[in-house]
C-alpha cells in the first residue's frame, strides 16, 4: 500500500463535519499522516452579472474569509486539539476545483470526504461537491455518509 502522508479533509462546518472527525483521526492516526483542514468560501464572482460596486462585494467577501478563519480555528481547536500534525485553510472559488487544485498543489494522498446522504432533488443540490471530487480526483478518496451505521 502506498503511503497516505497527507490527508485532506474539506469541512463545510455543517453538523456533518464534526461525525466524519473520528474517521479523520482514525486513518491519520493509523498513518502517521499530517492533516489538511479546507474550507471553501464559495467565490462571489457568480453576482458579477447584477450590479452590485465590486467594493461592496469585495468588502463582503473579505468579511466572509475572516469569518470563515475564525470558525475554522474554533473547529480545529475543538475536534483536532490533541492532533499536533493539523494545518487550516481558507479559500476562495469554486469548492471542487479548489479542493482539487488543493490537493495538486498540497502533495495530498488521500480526501476524506463526508456525503449528507440526501435523496432524490436534494442529492442534486447538496451532492455535487462530494460527487465532483470523487469523481476527479487524483487520489484515492474516502466518502463517508454519517447518517448510515452497520447495526450491531
Amino acid at each position: 500500500m502506498e503511503e497516505v502522508k497527507k490527508i485532506l479533509f474539506p469541512v463545510d462546518f455543517s453538523y456533518v463535519s464534526p461525525k466524519i472527525v473520528p474517521y479523520v483521526l482514525t486513518m491519520a492516526e493509523k498513518f502517521e499522516s499530517e492533516i489538511h483542514l479546507v474550507f471553501v468560501v464559495r467565490g462571489l464572482d457568480y453576482y458579477s452579472d447584477i450590479y452590485v460596486s465590486y467594493v461592496s462585494i469585495g468588502n463582503f467577501e473579505q468579511q466572509v474569509v475572516q469569518g470563515a478563519e475564525t470558525t475554522m480555528e474554533e473547529f480545529s481547536n475543538k475536534y483536532f486539539a490533541g492532533y499536533n500534525r493539523c494545518k487550516v485553510k481558507v479559500i476562495i472559488g469554486d469548492p471542487a476545483e479548489e479542493i482539487l487544485n488543493y490537493v495538486e498543489n498540497e502533495d495530498i494522498d488521500m480526501i476524506i470526504v463526508g456525503t449528507h446522504g440526501r435523496k432524490g432533488f436534494e442529492k442534486i443540490l447538496f451532492g455535487s461537491v462530494a460527487r465532483r471530487i470523487i469523481r476527479m480526483s487524483p487520489v484515492p478518496v474516502l466518502s463517508i455518509n454519517p447518517h448510515r451505521k452497520r447495526k450491531a
